[in-house]
């Protein structure tokens, strides 16, 4: 096992090493020049562009720049924020643990519903329940989290006045508030992650049991519980865990939506506040931190692999 992980942690170096070229060349993927836009646009004098290339390195090759930046970032440290001026690293730990509560609160969601939803569809395939199942799932997929979010504010925060309809609440401060603030929120994106789960479960529950070793347990006399919970789903959790993991991340990624529907003070609005003022600093900054929340929730899952199929540790 030890092995399966030295090896993955080595395979991540080059690629790290790609992602990071990619998100710093996020400067100029953007549309314009980078001193001009940052020197105040088309009204920039030219001592406010030489001022400007000269501050942030971009009259030096990009290799000297990149190099210079990956350094920096290696410490997480991503400079100051063009705008307020503020440290982009202390904004980001600031608000990293409100996306990140959020995300995980919508996985719980998931959870919740989704492994029921899968274990009692493909318990009995083709069956009313399946049947069911399936076509709550596939709306639960087709289903915009955005469109979801503003039907729940609608109804729940605006008709029944159950829920806020903004806002946000740190679970360390109050926890009963903060549960109260995220529910919406949490639901809006969670449902998509269910309906996910619960299709893939479905479809590998539905493979382990039509397995041989399925049939000895049954056979044997063993119960209904024990054959599908000791046996089945063990096996079949493996492609529900890669739904899982990768969820959290495409989860992250949905919140940026959610953060600015509910008016969440999380990375969400956070960037695209920085992408609308060409805060470059913080751009580069919160897309690094995703990316490597992409990569480490990868990284759990090939882990997993091995923990769940023992052939895995030494593939």
């Amino acid at each position: 096992m030890l092995g399966l992980i030295a090896r993955r942690l080595l395979s991540l170096i080059p690629l790290l090493l790609v992602v990071s070229f990619v998100v710093f060349s996020l400067t100029y993927l953007l549309p314009g020049d980078p001193a001009t836009t940052m020197a105040g646009g088309v009204n920039a004098s030219p001592q406010d562009i030489a001022r400007i290339q000269k501050e942030f390195g971009f009259d030096d090759p990009l290799p000297t720049q990149y190099v210079r930046w990956l350094k920096n970032a290696v410490r997480l440290d991503f400079g100051d924020s063009l705008i307020d001026q503020k440290p982009v690293s202390e904004e980001i730990s600031r608000r990293f643990p409100v996306t990140i509560s959020l995300a995980l609160s919508a996985m719980v969601v998931g959870l919740l519903i989704g492994i029921p939803l899968g274990i009692m569809a493909g318990m009995r395939p083709g069956s009313v329940r399946d049947k069911v199942g399936v076509g709550v799932a596939s709306l639960g997929v087709a289903i915009p989290n955005f469109w979801l979010a503003m039907v729940l504010v609608a109804i729940f925060a605006v008709d029944l006045a159950w829920f806020p309809a903004l806002g946000w609440a740190n679970f360390q401060d109050d926890p009963g508030e903060w549960l109260w603030y995220v529910v919406l929120p949490a639901v809006a994106l969670g449902v998509w992650a269910a309906a996910s789960l619960a299709r893939q479960l479905r479809s590998a529950l539905i493979d382990t049991l039509d397995q041989n070793y399925i049939r000895t347990a049954w056979a044997k006399g063993g119960r209904e519980r024990r054959v599908v919970g000791k046996h089945a789903l063990k096996n079949a959790a493996i492609p529900a865990v890669t739904v899982i993991a990768l969820q959290l991340s495409t989860l992250l990624g949905g919140a940026v939506v959610i953060e600015q529907l509910f008016s969440i003070p999380g990375l969400g609005t956070y960037l695209i506040a920085a992408i609308r003022s060409y805060d470059i600093p913080v751009i580069q900054g919160v897309t690094i931190v995703f990316v490597l929340i992409y990569v480490v929730m990868n990284l759990i899952v090939d882990i997993s692999y091995g923990y769940f199929n023992p052939r895995v540790r030494v593939s």
